[in-house]
């Protein structure tokens, strides 16, 4: 057979018009041989017609060639003429490998788009980042309940969204004397659930940007203390758990590493707050300790404990005590199931469960918002 420069892609037919010529057969002479119209030889050659595996056999048997070679032969042929998408494809794979690319577009952080630049370029500003080898970090600590667990790029991928949020509006420098000034007032928001909507107003005009940004699906934040400046401190919460007595508990957390300076030198990334840890940093066991006490303090709590026991949820003790303290009911029940012994009490968390109502909708009303269908519209 006639060899070719298989740099340069040929139709089949190309190779069999050479076949033929090396023969001294025709096409009608072939088409006799083969037993197949002259028109469909013609249209071979001239590149007007596939190769099918019928007629490939047909030729491998005349030619004295496998059947695999003209297959080979169409297939290259076939390819060569598809503009090559290789490189667009592996891009948008490698995008879509290293990054949470369709969640991105679904929430908002990014607009989706077929043009692959454009669609790269969106990334590397959303993660403040160069190229996409480089490899997205915005440099956190972060509560686990295993620590030295990696932070996952759905994590990294919240903290980057509070940060452009928190970055879209302007705040008095951070007073923290302003701060603890308005922890009585805060504190005070405890009575009813509609109340959490002033806590941003008190926490603002100390110079602390809160926000609330809806956690991506499997990253179990709770909150995070983070700092765009040496005067800018940023609390964030995304009310995975929408529960009072969460709301509460994780908002003391974060407003303790702001007022200790946490997260200066990398954010503080609360993840599964409501676990605890042996191991968990001074840090985190400072900021727990703050948080617990903030709503019901302990010296109260073990009082009411040693009084009622073994009726730690009767209904009526604990609206009284709740009513004492000047605190929602549900603040109670869920300080009550964190301090109660798992191992004695493991139906602690099965109790008045009908008080740990939702703050999440009236803290929404004053704080800037991204999720929930909701989507803020960051510069």
């Amino acid at each position: 057979m006639t060899m070719h420069n298989y740099a340069e892609i040929f139709p089949p037919g190309e190779f069999l018009k050479d076949e033929l010529e090396a023969r001294n057969w025709s096409q009608t002479e072939f088409a006799e041989i083969i037993g197949r119209p002259v028109r469909l030889i013609n249209e071979i050659i001239a590149g007007k017609r596939s190769i099918t595996p019928e007629t490939a056999i047909q030729f491998s048997a005349s030619l004295g060639t496998s059947a695999e070679l003209w297959m080979n032969l169409e297939s290259q042929f076939q390819l060569s003429k598809v503009t090559s998408t290789d490189s667009l494809i592996e891009r948008k794979a490698k995008l879509y490998a290293n990054f949470p690319v369709r969640e991105l577009i679904r929430r908002g952080w990014v607009s989706g788009s077929d043009d692959i630049e454009i669609l790269e370029q969106q990334f590397l500003q959303f993660y403040c980042i160069s190229s996409l080898d480089e490899e997205p970090h915005l440099a956190h600590a972060a509560k686990k309940t295993t620590y030295g667990e990696a932070t996952s790029i759905l994590q990294e991928s919240w903290l980057f969204r509070v940060k452009h949020l928190a970055k879209s509006f302007v705040l008095p420098e951070f007073n923290r004397d302003s701060l603890i000034k308005n922890l009585p007032n805060i504190q005070a928001l405890q009575t009813a659930p509609e109340e959490c909507r002033h806590v941003p107003k008190y926490l603002n005009e100390a110079g602390v940007r809160f926000v609330l940004v809806e956690a991506l699906a499997g990253s179990k934040i709770d909150g995070a203390c983070l700092w765009l400046s040496e005067t800018q401190p940023v609390i964030a919460m995304s009310s995975r758990l929408d529960r009072i007595d969460n709301f509460w508990f994780v908002l003391r957390h974060e407003i303790e590493h702001v007022l200790l300076g946490h997260g200066k030198d990398g954010a503080m990334l609360d993840i599964d707050i409501s676990e605890s840890s042996e191991s968990e940093p001074e840090e985190e066991i400072l900021a727990n300790a703050a948080a617990s006490e903030f709503g019901v303090n302990n010296a109260e709590l073990q009082g009411y404990m040693a009084r009622v026991n073994p009726y730690f949820f009767a209904r009526d003790r604990v609206l009284g005590f709740a009513a004492r303290l000047k605190i929602h009911p549900g603040i109670v029940i869920g300080r009550l199931q964190k301090t109660l012994d798992q191992q004695h009490y493991p139906d602690a968390y099965k109790y008045l469960r009908d008080y740990l109502v939702r703050v999440r909708q009236f803290v929404m009303q004053s704080a800037p918002t991204d999720g929930w269908g909701n989507v803020f519209p960051v510069k």
